[in-house]
């Protein structure tokens, strides 16, 4: 298990389930988790999941990765007190939703 810190301070963990799949589910994430803690200490943006309130979407953009330009999305989910990363993968845009923060 893994432990990061995000742009709040608050202490979020990555299982060993959960990093198995995101590699698994996720291929082109194979050799990326390095950039799980600077995208949560350095997010573009955090979008609240329209879908699910205890979910807040990461994003931060990349020119260079390994599926071409794209955002790298990390999902948090919060349950009472215990935050974890549900999962990351890359896409081209970000989901609708409440902006939580933004990159000024």
């Amino acid at each position: 298990m893994k432990w990061f810190k995000d742009i709040y301070n608050r202490r979020i963990q990555l299982t060993d389930e959960r990093q198995e799949h995101i590699e698994t589910e996720h291929p082109e994430m194979s050799g990326q988790i390095d950039k799980v803690q600077d995208i949560l200490l350095n997010a573009d943006i955090i979008v609240r999941s329209s879908a699910d309130p205890d979910v807040e979407l990461f994003y931060r953009h990349y020119d260079i990765t390994p599926v071409t330009e794209k955002y790298l999305c990390v999902v948090v989910k919060g349950l009472v007190g215990n935050l974890f990363i549900v999962t990351a993968y890359f896409t081209d845009s970000i989901k609708r939703g409440e902006v939580l923060w933004q990159k000024k």
